[in-house]
């Protein structure tokens, strides 16, 4: 098999891709709509109460990726997926129809419970069609859907203001047509029967000496991404509106941050098959560190401040892409969804934990810069798990999709 997905997958690939743009559209949604939801008198949209929308929203995707993600390896990717993108969808669509911040609140949490599925499996999905020595690079194209999402709903927040009711509508409307293109379109690619274990491996094995080394790793290292990924979309326009910058240019540049995303996906998709996903992983981390305790002194040169939040950007937001790969690889297919799954589900953790931390500050007016020195501490965090993390090694039969990765917790090196 080349190194691109078959032709028949091609689809499978546009399906996942589309799913994962859902998520960056809501986070963003949310985010972007943070400063216009303060002017709707039946919400009294406070930070104190953004903060608990936020965190109730980032609960039920850690609820749905811990609890339902894993259910693709026992029923499908097919219904687990389809499944996920329409109760998210039903959701966000009625809660612009909130008639106060309780509802509002109740509806963020219950569209979160089935988008917390819909990145893992979409992910584990996509990384079953293409060769293993591509994993890194199918994760990360895929995962530009999310940063797609993310600058579509920046843009369309900028267009239509206060009107922050269209980017909620949109986003539901659209997860509902894509619904009904997978009811026709979407594969089956779980291999091979419900997980047992004769198999080699079974979810509770991923807490047992083989597996733990690596598993407490990938865990710690998606908490620490999440955190940067989420926390930094929810609360960039406001970070920068308490820097002194304008509000317009505060979210300009939540939509340049998700530009980086996008080119950082790629660039990382590329350095994690040709230069190691561990080797990756520690280095987008490292460098994320750097931009963000840079970007806590203030700049007064616009078109400067536009380069550090786009590279900031590529690193920051791609580092979490490739430990999935990391964790595609790094676990038996019979378990490979449980396993990024449960990573996500811990991981969601942190993304709660980082817009929560990053809204007290807020609350407390010591946002900046503390609120970046709060995200370089969590990058740092994140190059001492990938640091931690035991090496993979590619088979020799790497060039086919459904090739089992070596055990990392045996100590091999990576090629």
């Amino acid at each position: 098999m080349s190194g691109s997905p078959a032709p028949r997958h091609s689809r499978q690939f546009a399906l996942c891709w589309l799913t994962v743009l859902l998520e960056g559209f809501d986070l963003v949604a949310l985010g972007a709509t943070s400063l216009a939801l303060r002017h709707a008198p039946h919400l009294q949209m406070t930070s104190p109460r953004l903060t608990l929308v936020s965190t109730l929203s980032l609960t039920g995707v850690a609820i749905g990726s811990a609890f339902f993600a894993p259910l693709g390896d026992v029923v499908g990717r097919r219904k687990v997926l389809m499944g996920s993108v329409a109760s998210f969808s039903v959701f966000t669509l009625i809660v612009p129809l909130s008639p106060n911040i309780g509802v509002f609140a109740a509806l963020r949490l219950l569209a979160g419970l089935g988008l917390g599925a819909c990145m893992p499996v979409a992910l584990t999905s996509m990384s079953e069609c293409w060769p293993t020595v591509r994993r890194t690079k199918a994760n990360t194209i895929t995962m530009t859907g999310y940063h797609v999402g993310a600058v579509l709903a920046s843009l369309l927040a900028l267009a239509v203001t206060k009107d922050w009711q269209v980017l909620f509508y949109v986003n539901g409307v659209a997860g509902l047509i894509l619904v009904a293109i997978m009811q026709f379109k979407l594969e089956e690619t779980r291999v091979g029967p419900r997980p047992a274990p004769e198999s080699g491996a079974t979810v509770p094995d991923l807490l047992k000496p083989r597996y733990l080394r690596t598993t407490i790793a990938v865990w710690v290292a998606t908490f620490m991404g999440l955190i940067l990924v989420y926390g930094l979309n929810t609360w960039i326009p406001t970070l920068m509106k308490t820097a002194g910058y304008s509000v317009s240019a505060s979210v300009t540049l939540l939509f340049v941050l998700n530009a980086g995303g996008i080119a950082g996906m790629l660039l990382a998709g590329y350095a994690g098959d040709s230069r190691g996903i561990s080797r990756t992983a520690f280095a987008w981390f490292g460098a994320a560190a750097v931009l963000l305790a840079v970007l806590s002194i203030k700049l007064h040169v616009a078109s400067l401040l536009d380069v550090l939040i786009f590279l900031t950007g590529v690193f920051a937001f791609s580092a979490q892409v490739v430990v999935f790969t990391y964790v595609s690889e790094a676990y038996p297919a019979l378990v490979r969804g449980s396993a990024l799954g449960l990573a996500s589900g811990v991981g969601r953790i942190g993304a709660i934990v980082g817009p929560f931390i990053t809204g007290v500050l807020v609350s407390s007016g010591v946002a900046y810069p503390w609120g970046f020195y709060f995200f370089a501490a969590a990058a740092l965090l994140g190059v001492a798990a990938m640091a931690a993390a035991p090496r993979v090694t590619r088979p020799s039969n790497a060039g086919n999709a459904g090739s089992q990765p070596t055990n990392p917790s045996l100590n091999a090196q990576e090629t």
